[in-house]
């Protein structure tokens, strides 16, 4: 649903994957549905409720602007599809809570895009903190540094809007980190943020975000995100434990890619590892994850998708499910309200 730039991202996934038969496309403006059912040989809809019906559709990609992806998923969900929705879940929690409810009432599943989790380099993170290398948690460090140049916020209409969009940066590139941040580090329980416009005058939302971070285990982390930076140069995530020892990736070198707009990138990679005993991996590492053979821009939506079909078939929650989607958000609510409140925000809000 929805046949913009990460549309075709989806379509091509849903073609490869051995699980999955892709039967169809749907979109408001019925000449952009048929120019995309005509790259892939499948049938175009200007409405969802007929596609599902006329299709059988068993599993909904829902890829259209921000604002819509919670009425997408009722309407998903009212026809016994389950849906995973291109980040944000949502633009607010009262819709990330209609979304899961929906498919909660429908025994559906649903998922969140975060294809960032299945990183060579991030995984090695997480299984260097589950496995104890690095004590507890005690503080992360959530670093993007990126440009969006005004043709990017022209692209689309909705783009750069309050109710398009539903917030700058720490809506559309954001969510990315946020999500692995907290996957890391668990719950948040208070953080206090700035935000504000440096360079994109035409636009109605944020291109830069500062925010502290305390977490129910007592961790810290700290957050700068920004769209301003002309070119884009880097994003990282690092943690750092109790232990001492210190884990980070690279996840984007540059500017976070645009789904169906960039034509290359550079692969990911761990830039910081002093688990004792370990730090010479770093090369090695390196090396492996600058040889594998995939386009980098697709690859890890294909593994989520596929994971996310494994998931109903299996019938078990997905990786990366309305949960975690619906914390993305509470986390950018919070950002938003903490300026404007002047003060920390208490979770949950």
């Amino acid at each position: 649903m929805g046949c913009g730039k990460v549309a075709v991202t989806h379509a091509a996934a849903w073609r490869r994957l051995p699980a999955s038969e892709f039967v169809g496309v749907c979109d408001q403006d019925i000449d952009r549905a048929k120019a995309l059912a005509a790259k892939f040989s499948v049938r175009a809809y200007a409405d969802l409720s007929e596609m599902i019906r006329a299709e059988h559709v068993e599993v909904l990609s829902v890829c259209t602007q921000h604002a819509v992806h919670a009425a997408m998923v009722e309407v998903a969900a009212a026809g016994g599809a389950h849906a995973i929705v291109e980040k944000p879940l949502a633009v607010d929690l009262p819709s990330c809570d209609r979304a899961i409810a929906a498919c909660q009432a429908a025994g559906v599943k649903l998922g969140t895009i975060s294809q960032r989790r299945f990183y060579e380099p991030v995984q090695r993170m997480k299984r260097a903190l589950d496995s104890g290398l690095l004590g507890k948690p005690a503080l992360a460090e959530v670093v993007m540094l990126a440009w969006r140049d005004p043709a990017y916020y022209t692209s689309d209409p909705w783009r750069g809007t309050w109710k398009g969009e539903g917030g700058g940066v720490a809506v559309s590139q954001a969510p990315h980190y946020l999500d692995l941040m907290s996957w890391f580090m668990g719950p948040v329980r208070e953080l206090y943020a700035y935000w504000d416009n440096y360079n994109h005058p035409k636009i109605e939302v944020d291109d830069t975000v500062v925010a502290a971070v305390r977490f129910e285990s007592g961790a810290m982390a700290s957050i700068i995100m920004s769209n301003s930076q002309r070119p884009g140069l880097y994003g990282k995530i690092h943690l750092h434990g109790s232990s001492g020892a210190s884990v980070g990736a690279e996840t984007d070198s540059g500017s976070p890619f645009i789904s169906g707009v960039t034509e290359n990138m550079d692969p990911p990679f761990n830039d910081l590892w002093t688990v004792p005993g370990e730090e010479h991996l770093l090369a090695e590492w390196t090396r492996e994850d600058r040889s594998r053979p995939w386009n980098f821009m697709t690859h890890y939506h294909e593994v989520q998708l596929g994971e996310f079909l494994s998931a109903v078939i299996e019938d078990r929650e997905p990786a990366v499910d309305g949960a975690a989607g619906r914390r993305v958000v509470e986390i950018f609510t919070a950002i938003y309200q903490s300026q404007r409140e002047g003060k920390p925000v208490r979770f949950p809000l």
